[in-house]
């Protein structure tokens, strides 16, 4: 697993998000696209249930299912996911775990 502390990642138009991984199992292409998809949500969306719930359905979509996510500024956790499917990022100070698993 690729322990990328303090890295931020450029978006698809290539300006900088504000986004911090944390810890990831992930392609970059995968990486560069759960940034993407979690910043229309962050921008869509008020409520952090249904941030996570944009993402998950987006990922479920373009990669297959069962992909759980977790969105909130205060939490612990504790997964198994599958190999190479696992981000942990911060946009601002709003965590985003993304996993697939099942």
């Amino acid at each position: 697993m690729d322990r990328s502390y303090g890295r931020a990642l450029r978006s698809m138009n290539d300006r900088v998000n504000t986004c911090i991984v944390k810890c990831v199992d992930m392609s970059e292409e995968m990486q560069q696209e759960a940034i993407a998809v979690s910043t229309t949500a962050l921008q869509e969306y008020n409520i952090e249930k249904d941030i996570a719930k944009y993402i998950k359905k987006e990922f479920d979509k373009q990669y297959g299912p069962p992909w759980h996510c977790i969105v909130g500024r205060n939490y612990g956790s504790y997964v198994t996911h599958e190999v190479n499917h696992f981000i942990y990022f911060y946009s601002g100070q709003t965590a985003i775990l993304l996993f697939r698993s099942g």
